[in-house]
Order: structure tokens, then C-alpha cells, then sequence
């Protein structure tokens, strides 16, 4: 993986960033994204969270130059994401990929390595380990034709990491994928993040978004609503009681019951969950 920018410069920055959709009037425009300032460190895997037509994918196709914002500036590893160089160090997986169904996974993926340049020599190899990496060996010279949605999603993400980038966005990427398959992918960008690399991704899964997730940030309306630490994306006064002996148990879940509380077990899935409903509005 290629080094370079400071730690501290934010991996993916939005700076004011608008982006209104609409081909009348323009009091008639759609306002996709309001304002949206966010910012994604380096080596941390972020979680954009939100409704459907919340602004996530407009946040991402922008700062992938694939929109040009109504107003505010993009930028990646410090540099205007409008540079091809600076788009260069990025991996992207769409949320619902399409690709030629006549190539083979082997095809397909050796295409992305020199369409971003990888060296010709090494790229069979480098083809090969991430088709591997992601349980694909097997069927890597069958056409993609005959792959499952989940062999496609999985497929996808080898093309988005072959030309090992720096920065990886990925929308919905367990979308269609069986269980076996979520793990694995899991595993791996758990140790993508262990080897310094930075992922934004998208999910409706809570329980994949606290598993993984270091931050989150919640979008509605084209609007950063909430966010923060997974483990504490907005702070509230849920809490852990532990080390409790067993007979004092029943007395604190009484003396919780009388002073309006309820006891139940609690997940990180379960914290992001409640945050992101009262983010919204949906209590």
C-alpha cells in the first residue's frame, strides 16, 4: 500500500458540500445534500447510516467526482477529490455493481488492475491472491454470469481493492451476500483497517455497522443529523452493569423498574440502533 499523507489530514473530507437535483425552474430543485461538512480519519472504518434517499450515495458519487456539488468542495487524503490522482488511491464498490457477465471473476478483475495501472508484471499473482483473500479461487475462471448476487458483490470488491488502494468506499456491500460470505468479508476489512487502510461503507445492517464500524455518521434529509464513537454515537445514559453478584440482580432490575427504567440485555447494535431512530425522528 503507497504511503504519503500526514496522519492527521482526514482521509475523505466534505467541506460544505450541496448538491441539489432538478431540470425546471430552480425553485423547483431537489436538495440531495444541505451543507454536509464530515470528515473520515485515516486508518478507521466509518459508518454512513440513513433512510433510503437520505443523501449517502449523493455524498459518496460526489466525493468520487461521479456528481459535481451544487456548492462546497470535496477532498481526499488532503487533495481535491476533482484531481484524477487524488481519486486514484480510492477503491469503490457500488451498491448494486454490473458487470460484464461473459468475463470470468479472473477477467474481470485483472481489467480493473491495469485500467488503474498495476504493473504487468506481478498482476496475474496480484489478481489471483485477492480473488483468493475473498473465496473466489475456485470459481475464478467461470463467467460471471453463472456467480450468485453474493459471488458478484464479493467479485466487486476484489476489482475495488486489486490496485491497493489507500481509501475504500463501499455502498451496501453485504447487500445479497450469505452468511458465510459476511464473514469473510468482515475479516477482511477488519484487517484491511489493522494494515492502515481507511473504509467509509454504507449498510441498513446495524449489527454489521457496530461489529465493524469505529464511528458512524448519520445523514437524513441530505442532513448530518448525529454520529459518533459507535460505542457511544450519542452519548444518552444507557449503561453496563458488571461483576454484579447474581442475588443482588433481581434488587437493582426492581429499583431500575420503580425509577422509570428498563432492564434488557444491551449490544452495540442495539445503542447504534436506538441513536440513528431518535437521529431521524422514527422514536
Amino acid at each position: 500500500m503507497t504511503g504519503g499523507s500526514p496522519a492527521d489530514v482526514p482521509a475523505l473530507e466534505w467541506d460544505g458540500v450541496s448538491k441539489e437535483f432538478g431540470a425546471g425552474p430552480r425553485d423547483t430543485w431537489v436538495p440531495a445534500l444541505t451543507s454536509l461538512t464530515l470528515r473520515v480519519p485515516q486508518g478507521r472504518i466509518v459508518g454512513l447510516l440513513g433512510p433510503n434517499g437520505g443523501g449517502k450515495s449523493t455524498a459518496i458519487k460526489v466525493a468520487l467526482g461521479l456528481l459535481k456539488p451544487t456548492a462546497g468542495a470535496c477532498r481526499i487524503l488532503g487533495r481535491p477529490s476533482t484531481e484524477t490522482a487524488a481519486r486514484g488511491v480510492v477503491g469503490y464498490l457500488p451498491e448494486s455493481p454490473q458487470f460484464y457477465r461473459s468475463l470470468t471473476g479472473f477477467e474481470l478483475v485483472e481489467f480493473a488492475a491495469e485500467v488503474c495501472g498495476c504493473p504487468r508484471e506481478g498482476r496475474t499473482a496480484r489478481v489471483r491472491s485477492w480473488l483468493d483473500r475473498l473465496g473466489l479461487a475456485a470459481a475464478a475462471d467461470r463467467r460471471l454470469g453463472s456467480y450468485s448476487r453474493g459471488m458478484l458483490q464479493r467479485v466487486g470488491l476484489a476489482q475495488a481493492l486489486v490496485h491497493d488502494p489507500r481509501v475504500l468506499i463501499l455502498d451496501e456491500p453485504t447487500s445479497g451476500v450469505d452468511p458465510v460470505g459476511v464473514d469473510l468479508m468482515k475479516r477482511l476489512l477488519l484487517e484491511l483497517k489493522q494494515e492502515g487502510r481507511t473504509v467509509l461503507l454504507t449498510s441498513h445492517l446495524f449489527s454489521d455497522l457496530a461489529e465493524l464500524c469505529d464511528d458512524v455518521a448519520i445523514l437524513h434529509k441530505g442532513r448530518l443529523v448525529g454520529g459518533g464513537p459507535v460505542a457511544t454515537p450519542g452519548g444518552g445514559a444507557d449503561f453496563a452493569v458488571e461483576d454484579l453478584a447474581p442475588d443482588a440482580a433481581p434488587a437493582l432490575q426492581e429499583w431500575v423498574r420503580q425509577h422509570g427504567g428498563i432492564v434488557r440485555p444491551l449490544s452495540r447494535a442495539v445503542t447504534l440502533e436506538r441513536v440513528y431512530r431518535a437521529a431521524v425522528g422514527r422514536n
